[in-house]
């Protein structure tokens, strides 16, 4: 290959994963081998601000629901420090309180794990170069709350008494997932289910599911 020929490549980017599944970590990681230089990973927020602000990648793979504050906490902590970072956010959630909450602290772009390898390749370099990307039915939200009402707070003091967790919970349980269906979607056991959802009735005040799932869906959380 000549000199020319190679100036005339483009740079394969360096690319972060963050998201507390290691499996699906491996996932990713072995779906962009060939696009991408994936030069990290890690499964908690302190090793993700540790780690990203070591490697300095070109985007960040940014799971939204982890223990310790989940991925805005990781964006409250490095946007300011590193502004040449960018951020993508990529999650099992297509609510729209998590994609304007993540947009809101500084993410570039918001996809669903339901994405295919090629195009989250493809929304990788679009984020590297400044665009915004979304899932197309998460655009939507975000026109929502930036364009027409660019004024309102998406603050909502029941839902912030959750935790990312229990927002998890709830979601799938408003869509009608079984207690085994919640524990298989989310890596966790069904004992840890109906402690979240106990939790969940209590700090809500609610006694049965039927009402949680009306209160979910009143505020577009299903």
């Amino acid at each position: 290959m000549t000199e020319s020929a190679h100036e005339a490549l483009p740079r394969r980017l360096t690319v972060f994963l963050v998201d507390d599944h290691a499996m699906f970590r491996a996932g990713v990681r072995a779906e962009l081998g060939a696009h991408v230089d994936v030069v990290g990973e890690a499964s908690t927020v302190g090793e993700a601000v540790s780690r990203i602000a070591a490697t300095l990648p070109d985007v960040v793979l940014l799971d939204v629901h982890m223990p310790e504050g989940g991925g805005r906490a990781v964006l409250d902590a490095m946007r300011k420090s590193h502004p040449q970072v960018r951020f993508l956010a990529l999650s099992v959630s297509d609510a729209a309180e998590d994609v304007i909450g993540l947009i809101r602290a500084g993410a570039r772009g918001y996809v669903t794990k339901t994405i295919s390898p090629d195009e989250l390749a493809a929304a990788i370099r679009r984020v590297a170069d400044g665009d915004a990307v979304f899932s197309p039915r998460l655009a939507g939200f975000v026109l929502d709350a930036f364009a027409s009402r660019p004024d309102v707070p998406i603050a909502d003091p029941e839902l912030d008494q959750l935790t990312n967790r229990e927002r998890e919970v709830l979601r799938l349980l408003a869509r009608g997932y079984a207690y085994k269906e919640i524990a298989k979607e989310l890596y966790i056991s069904i004992k840890t289910v109906e402690t979240h959802v106990s939790n969940v009735l209590r700090k809500l005040q609610m006694s049965n599911r039927y009402e949680l799932s009306r209160w979910a869906a009143d505020r577009r959380l299903v």
